[in-house]
């Protein structure tokens, strides 16, 4: 492997609760690999029941990368991971061992496989402004602010996901033009890699299935007390991961807003919802997938990929 110039490595991608992470751990186990993940919430220490991290025993029969990797808090963008996760598989390839990248997040794979625009530093000064402009005006004005500088990137940002449109204001304000005027700069796409991407996509019932006893799970296996000990911490109720799904609706459960059932309703509902953008986002941008019509720890789906990836090598 060490004397391709192409080394392989290989891309899990698929719906939440499809057994990404069963699949990708005995492909590594076979294949002398190592599992790089790339999941935007399970890169941070401490959430770990929501966002449903490989557990210890998991983690121990083979070499996990970039999770538990940041504090709570840490401002950690997907440049950062993308930067990061680079490096990783920079040293795995050196090693001579197999890159196994599996998650959830397809926009932060395409950050690692295909490149970001980075865009400005952060202005801790400029979003303080902006952030204190929203909470004095009327709701919508920044995605308005953001329709009159750049109205592209308004229309692809919805209007009350705060955080893109600050980002989006402040690239354009620094950058001094459009910021979607700015993505014609230069990515820093991986070099050096041929990536097998595998697609699960196992039949849509069973999947809801499967999400719906997962978010039950969760909320019996101590989700409550894992977000009760981080606000107890003084991670603010406002910090974008507790927004995530699971956690969002802990939070309403804790605050008296809904019952454990509702909770758990919402959650999977939400859950399910979400799997589908998963596959329209993996379908229509993440190459060319080989896709495998079953769960990942079916043995369909662990023979399919062992023929795909004894092909690819």
């Amino acid at each position: 492997m060490s004397g391709d110039p192409l080394a392989p490595a290989v891309a899990i991608v698929g719906p939440t609760a499809s057994g990404k992470t069963e699949l990708a751990i005995r492909l590594a186990r076979r294949h002398a690999g190592e599992i790089v993940n790339f999941d935007s919430v399970q890169v941070y220490r401490h959430l770990d029941i929501g966002s449903a991290k490989p557990t210890p025993r998991e983690r121990a029969q083979v070499p996990h990368h970039l999770i538990d990797h940041v504090e709570p808090c840490a401002v950690y963008s997907a440049g950062d991971f993308a930067r990061d996760a680079q490096e990783v598989l920079f040293r795995i390839r050196a090693r001579g061992r197999l890159p196994v990248l599996v998650g959830g997040t397809g926009f932060y794979l395409s950050a690692v496989l295909d490149g970001l625009f980075e865009g400005p530093a952060r202005d801790e000064l400029l979003r303080q402004r902006l952030e204190e402009s929203a909470s004095s005006r009327a709701g919508g004005h920044l995605w308005r602010v953001l329709n009159r500088l750049d109205r592209k990137a308004a229309k692809a940002i919805h209007p009350n996901d705060q955080p893109k449109i600050v980002r989006a204001i402040e690239v354009c304000l620094l950058g001094k033009r459009p910021m979607t005027a700015q993505w014609s700069q230069p990515k820093r796409r991986l070099e050096g890699f041929r990536v097998l991407r595998l697609g699960l996509d196992p039949p849509r019932e069973e999947l809801y299935d499967r999400i719906n006893r997962r978010a039950r799970w969760m909320f019996e296996e101590g989700l409550v007390d894992e977000v009760r000990q981080l606000l107890e911490a003084g991670i603010p109720r406002t910090w974008r991961p507790l927004k995530s799904l699971g956690y969002a609706q802990c939070l309403r459960l804790i605050e008296n807003e809904c019952s454990l059932d509702d909770a758990v309703e919402a959650t999977a509902m939400q859950t399910r919802r979400y799997a589908k953008r998963q596959m329209t986002w993996f379908r229509n941008r993440s190459g060319n997938v080989h896709w495998l019509p079953a769960f990942g720890d079916s043995p369909e789906a662990r023979d399919s990929a062992e023929a795909e990836l004894e092909r690819w090598k």
